[in-house]
């Protein structure tokens, strides 16, 4: 007989001051099984201490203080593995892949933390390096576990309903065309040619948005604000945070939402947790 897990991801903008603001408390809650983590910014010990009853494996970023993603359960994982890409990619702090077993079922969790970019400079370029690698990945995390999901902070909103303010960021990061063709590929019918939002056409790889399939043709919900101005106040937001399933995973789901918080001052990231819940093992 399965049973409901419960599975989120945030980017925690740093767990260290995420753990004083409240988000511990949250997580006394919120009965969650299993979290992908990113933006961590800790070592091992300082999140260890941060996250005092939970089990993890994490990644560091190469640079103190920058990046890093984790996946924290209250089960240990049976395989680990941290590595996207070939050697000539960095994706130190920002890929971690750990796959549990649930009641004799077997499902792959991937914490993603997709680098910001910058339009015309060399960040972009790396970004563009590291959705490539997620492009060749995904189809053979797929084929080695059918029942597999990829969560996090990707930095792509990929429809005009997925950003409050989509007209105003056409040529920034984030938002720009060859990105958002990327998910277009990620998530276009498996097999199938598709045709980008930058004219390009690509080989589906069958992947399920599960918040936009499970909030239907609506504007967000959003899952961070900028702390400029009132962005949060006001809801203009991007939906940035994502759960990315396979097809027999994405049939599991049961429900899904976005747990923004009450108000600007009782946040505790400017990353709002994405939570779902899967029907598993049995």
């Amino acid at each position: 007989m399965s049973r409901s897990v419960r599975i989120a991801s945030v980017n925690v903008n740093g767990i260290r001051a995420a753990a004083r603001k409240g988000m511990l408390e949250w997580l006394a809650d919120a009965g969650v099984d299993i979290m992908a983590l990113q933006e961590v910014r800790a070592t091992e010990a300082e999140l260890r201490a941060a996250l005092p009853d939970w089990t993890f494996v994490n990644d560091e970023a190469l640079a103190k203080g920058r990046a890093g993603v984790a996946v924290a359960s209250r089960d240990d994982g049976v395989e680990v593995r941290r590595v996207l890409g070939d050697d000539a990619l960095d994706s130190a702090g920002r890929w971690i892949e750990v796959d549990f077993d649930v009641d004799g079922e077997r499902i792959a969790i991937v914490s993603a933390y997709v680098p910001t970019g910058e339009a015309g400079t060399p960040k972009q370029v790396a970004k563009y390096a590291f959705l490539d690698a997620m492009e060749e990945r995904m189809p053979r995390l797929a084929a080695e576990s059918p029942l597999a999901l990829i969560m996090g902070d990707l930095n792509v909103g990929h429809r005009e309903l997925d950003i409050r303010n989509w007209r105003g960021n056409v040529k920034k990061a984030g938002f720009l065309p060859r990105e958002r063709a990327y998910f277009d590929r990620f998530l276009g019918d498996a097999g199938v040619d598709v045709t980008g939002a930058d004219g390009t056409t690509g080989r589906g790889l069958g992947w399920v948005d599960v918040g936009r399939r499970f909030a239907g043709e609506v504007d967000g919900p959003y899952t961070w604000w900028s702390n400029r101005g009132k962005a949060f106040d006001n809801d203009t937001g991007w939906r940035i945070d994502y759960h990315l399933a396979t097809p027999a995973l994405a049939a599991r789901v049961t429900d899904y939402r976005v747990v923004r918080a009450p108000s600007w001052d009782t946040r505790w990231s400017d990353h709002a947790p994405v939570v779902a819940e899967y029907a598993l093992g049995g």
